[in-house]
């Protein structure tokens, strides 16, 4: 078993700490609200740091998952930050969301200090991360890569690498990308049952069945009949995460019309006041206009 910091603990990294305390690994967690790292201490044992730094004294493992681009910034090379407190041959797993350019910045510091960094975005939401049945994504160098796959395999599905550093960022971009088109797609399918006076769950029943069918469409059309979004990933994250992919579409030269248009359509719930509804709440918007 492995000694393990895990920094950051909201709706998905709490429960992913936990899995790797249950699975007999010696975790400490870091969370920037340490009311919230006090709670995880009394559900799962362990201990708990009150910096980053300390948590990752003596680690083998520093599992990361925070907000942004400026959040990893701070917990890694921060004041307090963990490769302060990291040793040579340590490696540092990261599975914010974040851009590639910030992800490969950060492997290269970690490279000078004989640090490993791998990037590995997740996508399964709160239920993937409570349930350990994650899709995990992953770019960097592929010793690192084999050494901290057993630690992620306690809470994956899946779990693979893709390719150098910046990859697995790549891939989680290719996932919101495909997803904001589904999510909008099946909330005008919805919206346009409503609309033809159709029973929406006997539709669903039948066309989930044939090439219409998706994760999205099983997991999340109860709830968006019933109006219902206090759960699952928020809107303003998936904003955040829709805007790496822009930006980096920008700078590859790739094409993402849809992507573009679903942003906005994100946006207009923002102004609703929906930013943290889940994702699926662009039904909101479209019964909005009538």
């Amino acid at each position: 078993m492995a000694k393990v910091a895990f920094l950051g603990l909201g709706v998905m990294g709490y429960p992913m700490a936990g899995h790797l305390q249950a699975a007999g690994h010696d975790v400490t967690v870091y969370n920037r609200t340490a009311s919230k790292a006090e709670a995880w201490v009394k559900q799962h044992g362990g201990a708990m740091a009150s910096t980053p730094e300390e948590a990752a004294r003596g680690a083998e493992f520093v599992m990361a998952c925070v907000g942004n681009d400026d959040d990893l910034r701070m917990v890694c090379t921060g004041e307090g930050g963990a490769f302060h407190g990291m040793e040579k041959g340590a490696v540092f797993v990261d599975h914010t969301t974040v851009s590639a350019k910030v992800t490969r910045e950060l492997y290269e510091a970690g490279k000078a200090q004989g640090i490993a960094f791998v990037d590995a975005p997740i996508s399964g939401g709160q239920a993937g991360a409570e349930n350990g049945v994650l899709s995990i994504m992953c770019g960097g160098d592929q010793e690192a890569y084999d050494k901290a796959e057993p630690i992620m395999q306690v809470y994956a599905r899946i779990c693979r690498r893709i390719g150098d550093s910046g990859a697995g960022q790549m891939t989680k971009m290719c996932n919101q990308i495909a997803i904001a088109g589904l999510v909008q797609g099946l909330s005008e399918a919805l919206h346009f049952a409503e609309k033809a006076g159709l029973d929406g769950r006997a539709v669903v029943e039948v066309i989930s069945q044939g090439a219409a069918g998706s994760w999205q469409m099983s997991n999340r059309y109860e709830t968006m009949l019933d109006d219902h979004f206090d759960h699952g990933f928020a809107v303003d994250w998936m904003r955040k995460d829709l805007g790496i992919c822009l930006s980096t579409a920008n700078e590859t030269g790739a094409s993402l019309p849809v992507t573009a248009l679903v942003d906005q359509f994100y946006k207009d719930v923002q102004k609703m006041g929906g930013g943290r509804w889940d994702t699926s709440s662009l039904i909101k918007r479209l019964r909005a206009m009538g």
